[in-house]
């Protein structure tokens, strides 16, 4: 194949799939580190949240919380914190808590709230929440840190979209969230009365928006810095791949080209490879390969060369004892009782055909006849009329085939070698011929050895056959079958 219809070479090809393989590592690499790194960070964020809810969760009075939260649910207070926040007066919000004695336990619990804030560095906000329920849309601030207004408290605030449908207070694992507030770790611990009911929830939000950024940037640097060391690993893999594969085996293509096999040259002259290959693995295995049949070529072409030049002299030497024979002798090929070919005379008929064959310049067909009845006749009324029969059925072969030579090959074989005008219309000459046996076979008035029988098949020459033996087998073949089918009608001799 030339270099201009070879869309990809090997080297292409290596190259592309060490290219894609080292990505493909350095990609799952990263990925997985990035995965595993960020499943840690996680995992440390939830549990810190969800224990940092729990201990608020557990310094507080559920019986008082159960006590505020009626409070501030009422329609008095209500109003107290709409006036509070209109006016933005916390004032108004402490006067109420202390004039219904809820001020100090509050306060206490406050600043518990806004401890947490200001000494934990990841806390971002801890409240206490007055939980509507899984299908309610708002939820009420009971309590929260210092930094929030006062009246904030009884504050019904929408439900964030990701905590919609979610009970607070089942809700066991901590979550991840980027919503109004940002990214947010959060988790909720309920707060129970001494009747064992849940009365509101602490909330607890780790704030991670830095944590997210720097997620971000760990994913860029094992990204950048996976890649660029698969950079620097494909570039050693290329310079070893071209070394030991791809540079042997474009030295081997080259070598190739400038093979030109010829008889009459030698090894080197004939441009056999002859390269510095000891590489001790598949590509030297497959040099030594290439060079043996290369040198082997070369032997055999010179050895065909004497091959043809002693045949050609061995088939002349034959022809020329077969002339000389034949002038000498020529009854030898003729069949003493029925005058055609004998088959000696059928054998050279036979080389001569394989000659014509390997010269493409074969044409020809076999009829092959085998007489019916003859050793009946020879047991029934003697040799003497059997060689009548024989004389007969071999007349009628000659008689139909005017133009071919016929032989006798045994004792009731003889075989037509159909050319020229017999071969064009050999089908319906032999068609002819059968015709012609079963209607001297039916003449039942007269002698048994003038009814004349005899089994036929013809084959003709292929273009795939390589000697007149398959041509002869064919033949044979189409013969037996029509004797079998005379048996059928007219049963065999025993």
């Amino acid at each position: 194949m030339s270099d201009k219809n070879r869309k990809f070479s090997i080297k292409t090809k290596m190259y592309i799939f060490v290219v894609l393989t080292a990505f493909a590592v350095a990609a799952g690499t990263a990925a997985i580190a990035y995965i595993t790194s960020s499943h840690q960070i996680d995992r440390y964020y939830k549990k810190s949240t969800a224990d940092n809810a729990r201990n608020m969760a557990a310094e507080v009075d559920g019986d008082f919380l159960r006590e505020l939260r009626a409070a501030i649910e009422s329609d008095e207070y209500q109003e107290i914190r709409e006036k509070a926040e209109a006016e933005e007066n916390e004032q108004l919000i402490e006067d109420y808590l202390r004039e219904n004695g809820f001020w100090d336990e509050y306060y206490n619990i406050r600043m518990r709230l806004s401890h947490y804030v200001d000494n934990m560095e990841e806390i971002k906000y801890m409240y206490v929440v007055a939980h509507g329920g899984a299908n309610d849309d708002y939820d009420m601030y009971l309590i929260d840190d210092e930094d929030t207004d006062l009246y904030e408290t009884g504050y019904y605030e929408e439900r964030e979209a990701e905590l919609r449908g979610v009970d607070l207070e089942n809700m066991t694992e901590p979550r991840i969230s980027n919503g109004d507030w940002g990214y947010l770790c959060s988790a909720f611990s309920p707060v129970y009365d001494s009747n064992g009911e849940c009365v509101c929830i602490v909330g607890c939000d780790f704030g991670m928006d830095e944590v997210m950024q720097e997620r971000m940037k760990l994913l860029a640097y094992l990204i950048v810095g996976a890649f660029l060391f698969t950079a620097i690993v494909q570039i050693c893999a290329m310079l070893f791949i071209n070394k030991i594969v791809i540079k042997p085996i474009n030295m081997m293509t080259k070598e190739l080209k400038k093979f030109t096999p010829s008889e009459y040259e030698d090894t080197e002259k004939a441009g056999v490879m002859n390269l510095d290959i000891h590489s001790h693995d598949e590509i030297a295995e497959i040099y030594n390969g290439i060079k043996t049949m290369e040198t082997d070529i070369i032997d055999y072409l010179k050895n065909m060369s004497k091959l043809e030049k002693d045949k050609k002299k061995a088939e002349d030497d034959i022809r020329d004892k077969d002339e000389e024979i034949g002038r000498l002798n020529i009854e030898t090929y003729r069949d003493a009782l029925t005058g055609v070919g004998n088959k000696a005379a059928y054998v050279r008929e036979v080389e001569k055909l394989n000659r014509d064959i390997q010269e493409h310049n074969a044409e020809f067909a076999l009829v092959m006849v085998d007489m019916n009845n003859l050793k009946q006749i020879n047991d029934d009324f003697g040799h003497k009329s059997g060689d009548q029969y024989i004389r007969g059925c071999c007349h009628l072969a000659c008689d139909i085939f005017k133009h071919s030579p016929v032989f006798r090959i045994g004792g009731d074989e003889f075989v037509v070698v159909l050319r020229g005008q017999d071969y064009e219309n050999r089908k319906e000459l032999t068609e002819q011929l059968k015709k012609q046996y079963e209607e001297s076979y039916g003449l039942v008035d007269k002698k048994p050895w003038h009814r004349y029988s005899a089994a036929v098949g013809m084959a003709e020459n292929a273009s795939d056959d390589i000697t007149v033996e398959l041509v002869f087998k064919r033949a044979d073949k189409a013969m037996y079958a029509d004797k079998a089918k005379f048996k059928n009608e007219h049963g065999g001799y025993r």
